[in-house]
């Protein structure tokens, strides 16, 4: 498995390729805040053969460029992930997300509706809905955001962000690369810049509704995410026509790490539909 960098004009962003190219469509998998993608290491092994599997650091987040002045909203996001489409010569993908890869997933589908074949919701944060750990943490932080060094900042998102692991040891591990491009100075102006991100008002792309999602979709999350719950999950299962929805008991918000054989499980048979 070797990847790679790719210009998408605003800076580079890195990509992996694995599985087996064959009669199925691409799956294409976006990670949220702040992680990159090792968040799905553990699942591409699983996913069913004959798909390319392509997963990507979206820009500011693991080996893609830093953060920079660049818009770093949903929306932003999701013209990023369609150029890195457009280099890719991916002309239709199922797409999953999580966490704030989610809210880019629907942002996708429905501003690029010939792109995306099929849509998987992991742990989902949509755009408009003011939760999710960037979420979560940017309006808990916003009295220091500006105020405080960014060290304090990053010891507090730590500290969060493990409440979201039922493992401890796995948290732990992966909480260390997750923020290991946030150590220097220009990582820290990034992840400013996304804690910000966080606390702007909704554009008017963003208020574009759920229910016009058309294509086949499915919805997991964990029962015990602290940072989003079942409920709002379930809230978004009723919004999108013929959504499918899986809570897995027990688990919290890092379910592609720490239960990939379910995340995979439901993918296998989206992609079948």
């Amino acid at each position: 498995m070797r990847g790679e960098f790719v210009e998408v004009g605003e800076g580079r962003l890195y990509y992996y390729a694995s599985g087996t190219r064959g009669a199925g469509e691409p799956v294409v998998l976006l990670h949220g805040f702040p992680t990159s993608s090792h968040l799905w290491s553990q699942l591409t092994p699983l996913l069913p053969p004959g798909h390319r599997i392509v997963v990507l650091d979206l820009l500011g987040f693991g080996r893609s460029d830093p953060a920079g002045d660049n818009d770093m909203g949903v929306c932003a996001h999701a013209r990023r992930v369609l150029e890195l489409l457009d280099v890719l010569g991916i002309e239709q993908a199922t797409i999953v997300g999580h966490d704030m890869g989610a809210a880019i997933a629907l942002e996708t589908a429905l501003t690029a509706r010939t792109r995306v074949s099929r849509l998987c919701l992991v742990n989902p944060m949509t755009a408009g809905a003011a939760s999710g750990v960037a979420a979560d943490t940017a309006v808990r932080l916003a009295s220091l955001l500006g105020h405080a060094s960014p060290s304090i900042i990053t010891s507090s998102l730590r500290s969060r962000l493990r409440r979201g692991y039922v493992s401890p040891e796995r948290g732990s591990h992966s909480i260390d690369q997750y923020l290991r491009p946030f150590s220097s100075s220009v990582g820290q102006r990034s992840l400013m810049s996304h804690l910000a991100a966080q606390r702007e008002p909704l554009t008017s792309e963003q208020t574009t509704e759920p229910d016009q999602i058309s294509v086949p979709t499915a919805i997991i999350c964990g029962a015990d995410d602290p940072f989003r719950s079942s409920s709002m999950a379930e809230r978004l299962q009723r919004q999108i026509p013929g959504a499918t929805m899986e809570v897995i008991p027990g688990a919290r918000h890092f379910v592609p790490e720490e239960d990939p054989q379910v995340v995979a499980r439901v993918i296998t048979a989206l992609v079948s539909r």
